[in-house]
């Protein structure tokens, strides 16, 4: 099993090298500026913990991957819900927001790579247009850190009361659907699958089923 490592100061400085440049300027705009910190589920938590999955990812795939192609794909994760309303409604809709906002605020060193962050952004609307297998590396890594936010700490408070929140149902009525979406969860890259295993997800379903008994 890999390491992780990285708290969020580390990754945005760039501690370890690991990828071109830092991201001060990104998580400075995106802290001063972005109107979703404090949505349920498409908040600041929710940005930054894709984040550090996909840092974790790169760190997997450094070897694979270039320094500049893990500073797209990090940048991407920053924006891919950029301004989020934190309301149920055609994710293309969250997607073109998203993009607008990075058009705002992109800095002259990224110009040149701005429409490949594009393709990244787009390809984490939901449900998937794409089948993620045909889909380049950093489009699979995206899509398995987004899908990873299922297995956070948080889970019960990001996910089940976040959502409820935003798509205006009862945590009730979210938990009890978690089993059944848990057991449809599948990873794609090979980062995903050690960093979420088998036992992690079964582990997950059997807590969201004991917590259904309780509350029966």
């Amino acid at each position: 099993m890999f390491s992780v490592r990285g708290n969020l100061p580390e990754i945005i400085r760039n501690d370890e090298g690991l990828y071109e440049g830092d991201l001060k300027f990104y998580f400075k705009t995106i802290f001063d500026h972005a109107q979703n910190h404090q949505n349920g589920y498409h908040n600041f938590r929710h940005t930054f913990h894709i984040v550090w999955l996909v840092y974790q990812a790169c760190r997997y795939y450094k070897a694979v991957l270039s320094p500049r192609q893990m500073r797209i794909l990090l940048i991407a994760a920053m924006w891919h819900d950029f301004d989020h309303p934190g309301i149920l409604g055609n994710d293309d809709l969250n997607i073109e927001r998203a993009i607008r906002g990075f058009k705002k605020h992109v800095p002259m060193i990224d110009l040149d790579c701005t429409e490949r962050i594009f393709e990244i952004i787009a390809s984490t609307e939901f449900p998937y247009k794409t089948d993620t297998r045909t889909q380049p590396l950093p489009e699979q890594i995206i899509r398995d850190a987004d899908m990873g936010q299922s297995f956070a700490m948080a889970w019960l408070q990001q996910v089940v009361f976040g959502l409820a929140e935003e798509w205006g149902r009862s945590p009730i009525e979210i938990l009890k659907s978690q089993p059944a979406f848990l057991r449809s969860v599948r990873f794609f890259t090979d980062w995903g699958k050690e960093m979420f295993p088998q036992e992690q997800i079964s582990a997950k379903i059997k807590e969201s089923e004991e917590l259904l008994e309780l509350l029966a």
